[in-house]
């Protein structure tokens, strides 16, 4: 259980660590930082983004489910706004970087994991 945690966590930072070279308008200083917020963002998006959801259901029904991209956008700099070293220049950047690291992501706990 600890090792498939640390796995992910690991993962999920150098998804963060690769979008912030792809992606203008992301700035991380280095993989520690990167570490941290993806520690960081496990958080907030278990104890804040279910909150944003069920808030947001009328406008994501109305959307077909679209607005989840904005809010994943806000979750990312809510992330970078407590992370030193992290830099998201605005919410257009932060919704092409929740999207990026999402598939970043996956693809790398497809090689790693299974």
């Amino acid at each position: 259980m600890k090792k498939v945690f640390l796995t992910k966590l690991i993962l999920n930072a150098a998804a963060i660590y690769l979008t912030a070279s792809f992606v203008k308008g992301v700035e991380i200083r280095d993989f520690i930082t990167a570490l941290v917020a993806a520690l960081i963002l496990g958080i907030v998006n278990a104890l804040i983004r279910p909150i944003f959801l069920i808030f947001s259901l009328p406008i994501n029904l109305m959307t077909l489910g679209l607005f989840t991209f904005v809010i994943n956008g806000l979750m990312l700099l809510i992330v970078a706004s407590i992370t030193k070293g992290f830099f998201i220049a605005g919410l257009g950047s932060a919704i092409i970087a929740s999207i990026i690291i999402s598939v970043v992501s996956a693809i790398l706990s497809f090689l790693f994991l299974e």
